[in-house]
């Protein structure tokens, strides 16, 4: 009998609003250590927590999204445990009553199947500071820069039973959190970050004890982790062993999980209500408020952009695989009203491009009103598809738009029947033998006279003028 794998994730989302959750304190990533941490932050006495509004939208947006309760009343709360970076040996989260209750769903695709993934709740937390192991030799520095930044844990059932099942709700909780506008899911940074419960067990028995990854940044990691430690338990079960209930660390480098602490039950945090934070109450009113601002979400855009663009489900899913990839899109198609070309640019040459120098698409030299603008001189003939592409590479050099280049550099098509017919003639004469073979039965012969006419044009000869003069020319 073969093992089965359980799998629960606990995702936690950095919200992008301008201040911490109960601080004034900026959250801007990259600042000097500890600049960024004021008297409430550091844990000093007498200080009072205010929240801060913004969250609020915020986590119901995403509780409006994945279907969930949305908590009427929702009470924060302390988690207490002693930690480096949590200088005021409480972390202020929810746990009876979270902002997202019960109810919500996530469908993922892997290998075709179509899967639902429950959610179990979202709350409200603070983030802890960070301990730096790598400035100090011999020693750990603790930067609180980061006490206190608003996260929203999403925690899953444990419905995953394969480490690509895992990734796969990972990448698209991951869409939807950006889709949604509450972060920016930058996951070098940490602000969206990945923690792993797995656990095996013989199928019709009780689950097995589980193990918790920790922290886990990236989803070629989160795939390797969990990979591993399937792998560790299986070999300890199978050794007559038993798995010990703990937080593990993966590391990347040597590809294994290694223990960090034993894992307390939610009983050895001593929760309880915060005094200082009054219960939170969301109205009818105020979640139909947040549920009018709504944006279109990744699998209703996807599906429009098939029955109104016409696209294939390929290129829908990969042209709404970011919601800055999908705004990018359609700000072309505005523009340039042909929706297939579009989708094929921005796929092909816009993407490699992206992909080789590294950068996101809201770092792209050419914007999508200058990709538009390129477009139009294909569509009215100016230039041949192949030149395009010659002109995009100058346009991604910041060379002028694409009129200007093709001004520039000469790159005009000839349209013109009679120029294009005395090309073809200057071919035909200098290949008789090719002629000879192409009407003796060699069609494929076709291909190499096109190529030639082209050549000697430089590529400006109007592809479709070529094809029908030489159909005439050899008829």
């Amino acid at each position: 009998m073969t093992w089965e794998v359980v799998i629960g994730l606990e995702i936690h989302a950095q919200l992008n609003t301008n201040t911490k959750i109960f601080s004034g304190s900026s959250i801007a990533y990259g600042a000097e250590p500890n600049t960024q941490a004021n008297l409430l932050d550091l844990g000093m006495p007498g200080q009072l927590p205010v929240l801060n509004k913004a969250v609020l939208p915020k986590a119901i947006r995403f509780g409006l999204a994945v279907g969930a309760t949305i908590g009427r009343r929702s009470v924060f709360d302390r988690k207490n445990y002693f930690y480096p970076d949590l200088p005021k040996g409480y972390q202020t989260s929810q746990f009876s009553y979270p902002i997202v209750d019960k109810g919500g769903v996530l469908e993922i695709e892997v290998d075709g199947e179509t899967k639902k993934i429950g959610i179990t709740r979202a709350h409200l937390e603070e983030d802890a500071g960070k301990s730096v192991h790598d400035a100090f030799p011999g020693q750990t520095g603790i930067d609180l820069n980061r006490a206190g930044t608003p996260l929203l844990e999403i925690v899953s059932e444990p419905d995953m039973r394969s480490a690509q099942e895992a990734v796969a709700y990972a990448r698209k909780m991951h869409e939807l959190v950006q889709y949604l506008g509450i972060c920016d899911g930058n996951m070098q940074e940490g602000s969206f970050r990945v923690d792993s419960n797995v656990s095996i067990h013989k199928p019709g028995t009780p689950f097995g004890t589980r193990a918790e990854l920790k922290n886990i940044n990236s989803f070629k990691f989160i795939e390797q982790a969990i990979e591993y430690e399937i792998a560790r338990q299986i070999e300890i079960l199978e050794s007559g062993g038993k798995v010990v209930q703990e937080t593990r660390l993966y590391d990347s480098e040597k590809n294994e999980t290694r223990s960090m602490r034993a894992k307390e039950e939610a009983n050895d945090y001593r929760y309880f209500p915060c005094p200082d934070l009054l219960p939170v109450v969301v109205t009818d009113e105020d979640i139909e408020a947040i549920r009018a601002e709504m944006p279109e979400l990744p699998g209703a855009k996807r599906a429009r952009y098939v029955s109104e663009f016409g696209l294939s489900d390929y290129d829908a899913s990969f042209l709404t695989g970011s919601r800055a990839m999908a705004e990018y899109f359609e700000a072309v198609v505005s523009h340039s009203k042909d929706a297939k070309m579009s989708a094929n640019w921005v796929m092909g040459e816009l993407s490699k491009s992206l992909n080789q120098q590294g950068i996101d698409i809201n770092e792209s030299p050419v914007s999508a009103e200058a990709l538009a603008g390129l477009l139009a001189r294909i569509q009215d003939n100016t230039i041949s598809g192949k030149i395009a592409k010659q002109v995009f590479d100058a346009m991604w050099n910041q060379e002028g738009s694409a009129d200007e280049i093709i001004t520039a550099k000469g790159l005009k098509q000839i349209t013109d029947s009679s120029a294009i017919e005395a090309l073809v003639d200057e071919v035909l004469a200098a290949n008789t033998a090719q002629v000879e073979a192409y009407r003796n039965g060699q069609d494929k012969m076709f291909g190499y006279f096109v190529g030639q006419v082209m050549k000697v044009s430089q590529g400006q000869a109007n592809p479709g003028q070529v094809n029908e003069i030489l159909k005439r020319k050899l008829s």
